[in-house]
């Protein structure tokens, strides 16, 4: 088998140990020669560079290493980019979350007021990263589960049409983990299931078995009783607000019992609740900044003082082993069916064919072929046409400079109350990300 070059594009981001470790556990389905990390903070990137330089060295000596910020020597020679960036870092998905909340409007990563300053500010750097792909490795393939997908993916139709990208997400892959467990099966993989919708805000209409037998109405039992809680009875080892969002599904499933829902669409059905049960001034944002951001970096630190990562504290995450997944099924044209986020081209029957949509894909060498989802009830239609149009309002507004767009984009989301509330936040957000938006007239 061919050994595969591979790029992580994010490469001081605390996910990135646990996609070298997930690479390292896949190395005879998925062989590689070399690893290098791109990003452009060189002092975050070079403490988990170190760290996993030393994990490398010991755990696979014969993969060649390097971390860098110049872009022709991460991105020359690779057939994979992996890209995982966060622009503005953790600090600026502090105000996104926060700024809205002022005004009684939710905040939060992807959804909402909070979702469309992260896409304004992620939108050109994922475009800057596909064109270093396409002057340095024209052949490779960029794999990107950048948030928010949805925004990033509609961006790069709309400017980067014929590049070898393909965007994910992990999400889908972490609730069907669990209705595994639900299920008692021993991997989700187990389950072939017919999803729909778009990024964060989407339906699984169909799930079986390997066997072809309905696993829907099991799972639909628990989920009304219990959300995706594995085991209600059992204490609880995620985080708080995790473990809310997994229970809370029970109530989205309430309004819609004919699917199962992604865990996201309690922002857009439930956004009353979301902001009652938010602390305005401690969000996620802050969570992730306390627990999740010091814990990797430590645990980088104890491996560089230490010169050895026998013992590190390093995980494997959720996301890492689906984008193992998928470029092993490019790389050996495995036909693997996988959640992917294309342009819808008729997929949906009954939905805009421009849309980018998340619904299953075979995936082989030559990219992916579409699973035809032919027509969607209209409760489904409604929701997806309205945040279709914010996030493809923000892509216009970014593309044109318009604040007019981004205004119309704010006002349309279901998050968010009224045109003048969203003038207040869009004014509020201007503000915050000055020098990460392009300038709006």
């Amino acid at each position: 088998m061919k050994k595969s070059s591979v790029v992580i594009a994010g490469g001081g981001s605390t996910f990135t140990p646990g996609i070298v470790l997930m690479l390292l556990e896949h190395l005879e389905r998925f062989p590689i020669r070399q690893i290098k990390f791109y990003d452009n903070d060189a002092k975050r990137q070079e403490l988990i560079g170190k760290a996993c330089e030393i994990l490398l060295q010991e755990r696979a000596p014969e993969i060649a290493f390097s971390y860098t910020t110049d872009p022709e020597e991460a991105f020359t020679d690779v057939d994979f980019v992996m890209a995982h960036i966060r622009v503005g870092k953790y600090a600026m998905r502090e105000q996104d979350e926060k700024i809205p909340m002022r005004y009684n409007v939710l905040g939060q990563e992807t959804c909402g007021p909070g979702g469309i300053a992260y896409g304004m500010r992620s939108i050109g750097p994922i475009i800057e990263i596909i064109d270093f792909m396409e002057k340095y490795s024209p052949d490779a393939w960029m794999l990107n589960y950048s948030n928010p997908a949805a925004i990033v993916a509609e961006g790069t139709r709309r400017l980067r049409p014929t590049s070898r990208i393909i965007n994910i997400c992990d999400m889908p892959v972490g609730i069907e983990d669990r209705m595994a467990g639900i299920l008692g099966l021993k991997s989700r993989k187990e389950m072939q299931v017919k999803y729909y919708g778009l990024n964060h805000f989407g339906w699984w209409s169909d799930i079986r078995d390997q066997a072809g037998h309905d696993l829907m109405p099991r799972l639909k039992e628990h989920v009304a009783k219990h959300g995706y809680i594995v085991r209600p009875e059992a204490e609880q080892v995620t985080e708080p607000s995790w473990n809310d969002t997994f229970a809370k599904a029970k109530d989205v499933y309430a309004v819609e019992p004919d699917t199962l829902p992604n865990t996201y669409l309690k922002y857009y059905l439930f956004p009353d609740y979301i902001v009652k049960h938010t602390d305005p001034n401690h969000t996620r944002a802050n969570e992730v900044m306390e627990h999740r951001e010091k814990n990797v970096f430590a645990a980088a630190r104890d491996v560089i003082e230490q010169g050895t990562a026998k013992d590190c504290r390093f995980t494997a995450d959720d996301h890492a082993s689906y984008i193992v997944d998928l470029a092993d099924a490019i790389a050996s044209n495995t036909k693997a069916r996988m959640l992917l986020i294309v342009e819808n081209g008729g997929a949906i029957e009954n939905f805009d064919p421009t849309a980018m949509v998340e619904i299953p894909c075979i995936v082989g060498s030559n990219g992916y072929e579409k699973v035809c989802i032919g027509k969607i009830p209209q409760f489904q239609k409604g929701l997806m046409e309205q945040q279709v149009s914010v996030e493809k309002l923000v892509v216009e507004a970014w593309i044109s400079g318009s604040y007019q767009k981004l205004w119309q984009a704010l006002t349309l989301s279901k998050t968010v109350p009224s045109a003048s509330v969203a003038k207040q936040i869009l004014d509020d957000l201007i503000v915050a990300n000055k020098g990460y938006w392009p300038e709006l007239k």
